[in-house]
Order: structure tokens, then C-alpha cells, then sequence
């Protein structure tokens, strides 16, 4: 009946399959594929012409597919997106070098669209840890918004993938005969900002109820613009603030396992750039909100980049960085490495958001169990090559009493009888779900409250009392952590009054906005 309808009589194989049986075809052919990348770009062809049945067989197996179709996998695909393009539909590109054009473009990319309700906005410079990557990183919007619809049930036909092309310092991609952005030096400074606000207030006007999520912006940029407009717009910036919701998180599993408040730990940053600044935020802003003074709170929290532990008489430090630089006159001395910083400031905690594979050697993790019996060593930087640590070391090196959170996933570790389920902080747990509380609520603006919100509904389902478990969960819990997160955003949301639509029962709310990856009757 179908068939006849739409005039494809003859134009496919006698057998009508049904969207289970689409799926399972899909997933065969996938597990045919010899390696993950092309495991990716299988399942975004079939996304690019019927997302229907992609979003569909993704979830079927989210924990097996999620990494392939984002992090680590999405990695590769940002460097090849360029050379393997085939469809022009999947994102929109804006031009730093026409900015007259910016309605019209945006009009275009939603022509298609019932509501344009999110946007994932990249420029491409700080691309995970892989850095400049130019228009490349539509992937990232593309991907991003995937994990959004299989995390949270958003409707695909209310997003729209956005890349603001303001050319590339990476040189091989400026040589690079294939590239398909514009072959020409990083536009910066007030230029660029002043494109960026073009851009914000033409969509603000175009989509009023739309929530800004900036992706992968370099460092000059990135907190600039999330601060120009956190007050006014709907607005998060997920590798300054999911990365720190992710790790207060974490924090609170560990709070819990050593059974020692938050207030007396010290959290050692080894990475002071757009994510160690927002995790130190997040974790400040924690902090502050279990009774802590500001500067009491600011002394917990310490930064290490490459020119060593971040003090008060260093020169060209960005202002995230002054806000947590150590007082040079409250040091004896000025530690010469990691290692020395450790034996100096006695950190608890130990964040890796650096980029700088395998810096937290065994010497640096047994000097962390020097001063606590449960240590929290978390080497979270992406891809797993750029990991700071290797969770197994880790376990091996404190006798299994390291508490280990990756940035990618990693296989139970069995140490001495004991199976240690690593967790992931991976933000698909967090934004999903963050991302549908505020377009449900309509949020005005997303305050901090909300924010530490998210952070305590992630591991509500944890049982941490048993040896082993992971500080948070599993991917393959993604849809009910998402769902636990929507609901206490929507909560905080309407208790903050920045809701602008009246709902009464934020579980059920949740619940009637998911949308299911089925064919409708036709």
C-alpha cells in the first residue's frame, strides 16, 4: 500500500521488511565492517537517509555503538571528513566572510526542520584533544546531536548541526587539496566576536525558543562568548561545563567511597585550558554551594599546565587561570615538576585533562597514595591514546585502592580477585539530559543551580557499597540517566523561576517530550 502511494512499486525488492528487521540488517553489516571507522561512516550513511532506522538500531546496542559513533571514533572522522564528504545535508556552514548572509543560511538549514528547539555550534579549533580542525568538526555537531536524540529521545527534526567557518591555523589542512573550508589564516579577536554575536542574535530572533550548545571552541574564545551571553540566552558550552558537571559527579562517588566531605579534599588540575578551567569552576561552584567561603573553596583547588603549577607571579595567565593561581608568597618553593607538586600541595584528587599521554607515570600515582589511602586519579582526556594514565596501571600501582575515572571507555580491570568497573566521564551522561530539561522548561537562562543539579541526578542509581563499582555509570544506562538528569534540571529549573513553561510533574513531562525511532503509518 505504501509502495503504491509513493510510486516506488518495482523500484525495491519484492520483500517488505519491518524497522526491526531493517535494524538487524544494519547491525549485521556493521559487525562486518573490520574496524570502527568504517563502522562510522556505515551508520552516518544510514543516518543521512533514514535517520528513522539509525537512531533505531543505535539503540539497540548503545554501550557497542556509542564509541563508534562518537568519542573516541569520532576523532578519526573529524580528520577525514574532508576527504570522505558525501552529503551536503547534514550540517550548516556559516562563513566568518559573510556575515549578510547569516538569516538566509540559517533559514535554509531549517527549512526542512518542524521547530529548530537546539542547536550544536562548533568552530573547530579546539577539537577534543586533537585541536584545529577547521570545518571538520561538523562531525562533532553532527555526532554530538545523534547522542542527544539516542541519550534523550530528542526529535532529530528539532536540531540543527551548525559550523561557523572562520578558517584554520592547521597547516596540513591549508596545503590539503581535499579540504572544503576556507583556505585561510583563523579569523580572531574582535572580529570574530563581533561575527559570533551577528550569528547569536540572528538565531536568537529566528529560533526563540532554541538553547545555544557551543561544542569545541578554542581557549581565546570559548569562555568569552559562554559569558557574553550565559545571563541573557539559553546557553552551555559543553567542554567548559559538562566536563565539570561530569567531574563534581565523580566527586560526589568519591565523597561517598572515602567517606570524607568535599571540604577536605584538594583537587590537583594537570591541564589549565578551556576544560581544567571549567572543571575547577564547577568544582568551586560545588563548593560554595556545601557551605565553603569563595576563598576558602579557590585554596581546594589547584592548576598545572605545561610551565608547571599555576601561581600568582606568572605572566600571560588567562583570567580562568588567575582566578586559581596559588599565592607565589605561600609557597617555600617553586615545585620543578608533577611529581614535586604532588609531595608539595598534598592533592587528593588528580584531574588529566591535558592531552598528555601517559604523564601520571607510577612514581606520580604512588605519590598521590603518599598522603591518602583512596586516591582519585582521573586521566580524562580524549582520544584513549592522549590518556594520561591507563586505568589497569593505575589499579596495579595503588593495590586496587586508586579510585579511576577515563575519558574513554575501558574494560573491567580484575586485580587480587576483584573486578573494578572503570567509569567513564563521558558527557553523553550528562548534556542529553540537560539539554532536554532546559527545552522543555524553555529555560531563560541556565543558572548554576541547575548545573550542580545535573551533577548530583547523575549517580543516583549507582550502589557504591559494592568492591569494584564504578564512580559513574555505565553508558548502557545512558537513557535512564538521561532521564534522571532531565528531570531534576526541569525541577531546578522551575525552582530557580527561569522556566518559562508551567509543568507540574517533571517525570511525566520527560516522559510525553521522547521521541521514538519508529515509521509512522502511512
Amino acid at each position: 500500500m505504501g509502495r503504491e502511494k509513493y510510486g516506488m512499486n518495482g523500484l525495491l525488492p519484492s520483500r517488505v521488511e519491518t524497522i526491526d528487521e531493517q535494524a538487524d540488517r544494519v547491525l549485521a553489516q556493521v559487525d562486518e565492517l573490520a574496524d570502527a571507522y568504517n563502522q562510522h561512516r556505515f551508520l552516518m550513511s544510514i543516518y543521512s537517509t533514514n535517520r528513522t532506522l539509525f537512531f533505531n538500531a543505535i539503540s539497540r546496542d548503545v554501550k557497542k555503538l556509542l564509541p563508534v559513533i562518537y568519542t573516541p571514533t569520532i576523532a578519526e572522522a573529524v580528520k577525514k571528513f574532508s576527504q570522505h564528504y558525501f552529503n551536503p545535508k547534514d550540517a550548516v556552514y556559516l562563513s566568518v566572510n559573510e556575515p549578510d548572509q547569516i538569516e538566509q543560511v540559517l533559514k535554509n538549514g531549517a527549512a526542512d526542520l518542524s521547530e529548530v528547539k537546539l542547536m550544536v555550534i562548533t568552530d573547530g579549533e579546539g577539537v577534543l584533544g586533537i585541536g584545529d580542525w577547521g570545518i571538520n568538526g561538523a562531525a562533532i555537531s553532527i555526532g554530538k546531536l545523534a547522542v542527544y536524540t539516542v541519550a534523550a529521545g530528542l526529535d532529530p527534526s528539532e536540531v540543527l548541526p551548525i559550523v561557523i567557518d572562520a578558517g584554520t591555523n592547521n597547516q596540513a589542512l591549508l596545503d590539503a587539496p581535499s579540504y572544503l573550508g576556507l583556505k585561510e589564516q583563523r579569523v580572531h579577536g574582535e572580529e570574530y566576536l563581533h561575527y559570533i554575536d551577528q550569528f547569536v542574535q540572528t538565531a536568537a530572533r529566528l529560533f526563540p525558543n532554541v538553547l545555544f550548545h557551543w561544542e569545541d571552541f578554542g581557549r581565546e574564545h570559548a569562555d568569552v562568548i559562554l559569558n557574553t551571553y550565559r545571563q541573557t540566552l539559553c546557553t552551555f558550552n559543553d567542554d567548559i561545563q559538562g566536563t565539570g558537571i561530569m567531574m563534581v559527579a565523580a566527586l560526589n562517588s568519591v565523597v561517598k567511597v572515602t567517606e570524607a566531605p568535599l571540604s577536605e579534599h584538594t583537587v590537583l588540575i594537570f591541564g589549565a585550558g578551556t576544560a581544567g578551567i571549567g572543571i575547577a569552576d564547577t568544582i568551586y561552584s560545588e563548593l560554595v554551594n556545601k557551605g565553603l567561603e569563595a576563598e576558602e573553596a579557590k585554596k581546594r583547588i589547584v592548576l598545572y599546565d605545561r610551565y608547571g603549577l599555576i601561581h600568582s607571579e606568572q605572566k600571560e595567565l588567562t583570567s580562568g587561570q588567575k582566578r586559581y593561581a596559588v599565592d607565589k608568597d605561600s609557597l617555600a618553593s617553586i615545585p620543578g615538576n608533577l611529581l614535586e607538586t604532588i609531595h608539595l600541595i598534598k592533592p587528593t584528587v588528580l584531574i588529566g585533562c591535558s592531552g598528555q599521554t601517559d604523564a601520571f607515570s607510577e612514581e606520580v600515582v604512588k605519590a598521590m597514595q603518599t598522603h591518602t589511602n583512596r586516591p582519585a586519579i582521573f586521566p580524562i582526556s580524549n582520544p584513549s591514546e592522549l590518556a594520561e594514565a591507563k586505568a589497569e596501571d593505575i589499579i596495579k600501582w595503588t593495590d586496587g585502592n586508586g579510585l579511576v575515572v577515563t575519558g574513554s571507555p575501558t574494560e573491567p580491570i580484575v586485580y587480587k580477585g576483584v573486578t573494578y568497573q572503570i567509569g567513564q566521564a563521558n558527557n553523553a551522561l550528562l548534556y542529553p539530559g540537560l539539554g532536554q530539561g532546559l527545552i522543555i522548561t524553555r529555560a531563560h537562562h541556565v543558572t548554576d543551580g541547575i548545573l550542580l543539579a545535573a551533577a548530583h541526578s547523575v549517580n543516583e542509581m549507582l550502589d557504591l557499597s559494592k568492591p569494584g563499582e564504578a564512580l559513574l555509570p555505565d553508558v548502557s544506562k545512558l537513557r535512564e540517566v538521561s532521564k534522571l538528569v532531565a528531570t531534576a534540571v526541569i525541577t531546578k529549573a522551575v525552582e530557580d523561576k527561569v522556566s518559562r513553561v508551567p509543568i507540574k510533574e517533571p517525570a511525566e513531562a520527560v516522559e510525553e517530550s521522547i521521541w521514538e525511532p519508529v515509521y509512522k503509518s502511512v
